[in-house]
C-alpha cells in the first residue's frame, strides 16, 4: 500500500475535531499535572532536607518507589487498582460547572505523584547548590526557616532548577500517550481512532508525530525565553536566541 499524500496532508492541516480535543486534552492534563506536581515537589523536596529522620524517611521512601516503578504500572494501579480493592473509584465530578471524567482524575493524579519524586530531586539539588553562607546571612537577618527558604533560597536556586524542570515538562506532554490505556481521549488514543477506521496507520500516526514535535518545539522556546528573562533579573548577561539551541536542551542531573 504506497503512502496517501492526499490523507496525510488532509489530516495534518485540516485536522479532525475529535483529533483538536484530544490535542487540548493533553495539553491541559500536562498543564495541570506539572503544576500540581510542583506543589508536591516542592513538599517532598523539604521532606528530603528535614532535620527529623522520619521525614527524611517519608521523603526518601516516597522518592525511591514512586521513581522504581514504571509509569504505566502506577496508572493502572491508580485507576484500576484502587477500584478493584474497592478503596476508590474516580468517578465523573463537574468542578465550577466543568465536567470531569473518572478517566482524567485518575490521569492527574497518577502523573501529579509520578513527576514530582523527580522534581523533588530537582528541588533539593537546586536548594542544596546555594552557598552555605545564604543561610547563615538569613539567620543573620532573624528572618524565619520559612520565610528565608521563600525569598532567598529559593529564589536563588531557581536559576539552576527551570532547565530540569522545564525538561520534565517537556517530557511529561510525550507520557500522556500512556493515558490511552485506560481511555483518555488525548491525541495518541483518537490517532489510533481515526487508525482503526481509515487503515492509514502510517500517515496518521506521522502526523501525531508532528504534533507532538509541535508541542515540544513551542514548549522549548517557551522555556528559552523564561531562562533569559530569569538571567536578566538576576543581573546575569542573557544569550542571543538561537533556535538550535533551544531545541537541544540537555537534562541537567537532578541528583548531582
Amino acid at each position: 500500500m504506497s503512502f496517501n499524500w492526499e490523507f496525510f496532508f488532509d489530516h495534518l492541516l485540516t485536522p479532525h475535531p475529535d483529533f483538536i480535543a484530544g490535542l487540548w486534552t493533553t495539553v491541559l492534563v500536562s498543564v495541570i499535572s506539572m503544576a500540581l506536581a510542583l506543589i508536591v515537589g516542592v513538599c517532598v523536596a523539604l521532606l528530603l532536607r528535614s532535620d527529623a529522620p522520619l521525614l527524611r524517611g517519608i521523603g526518601a521512601g516516597y522518592v525511591w518507589v514512586i521513581r522504581g516503578t514504571p509509569l504505566l504500572v502506577q496508572l493502572v494501579i491508580v485507576y484500576n487498582g484502587l477500584a478493584a480493592a474497592n478503596i476508590y473509584r474516580f468517578s465523573d465530578t463537574s468542578i465550577a460547572g466543568i465536567s470531569i471524567s473518572g478517566v482524567i482524575q485518575a490521569a492527574i493524579v497518577t502523573l501529579t505523584i509520578y513527576e514530582s519524586a523527580y522534581i523533588a530531586e530537582i528541588v533539593r539539588s537546586g536548594i542544596e547548590s546555594v552557598d552555605r553562607g545564604q543561610f547563615e546571612a538569613s539567620e543573620a537577618l532573624a528572618m524565619t526557616p520559612g520565610l528565608a527558604m521563600r525569598t532567598v533560597i529559593l529564589a536563588q536556586a531557581l536559576r539552576t532548577m527551570v532547565p530540569p524542570l522545564g525538561n520534565i515538562f517537556n517530557g511529561l506532554m510525550k507520557e500522556t500517550s500512556i493515558l490511552s490505556i485506560i481511555g483518555v481521549t488525548e491525541m495518541f488514543l483518537v490517532t489510533q481512532g481515526i487508525s482503526a477506521t481509515s487503515f492509514r496507520t502510517f500517515e496518521i500516526f506521522i502526523v501525531a508525530a508532528l504534533y507532538y514535535l509541535l508541542l515540544t518545539t513551542v514548549w522549548a522556546i517557551i522555556q528559552f525565553f523564561i531562562e533569559r528573562r530569569l538571567s536578566h533579573y538576576m543581573g546575569i548577561t542573557p544569550r542571543p536566541f538561537r533556535f538550535t539551541e533551544a531545541m537541544r536542551r540537555r537534562p541537567v542531573n537532578a541528583t548531582a
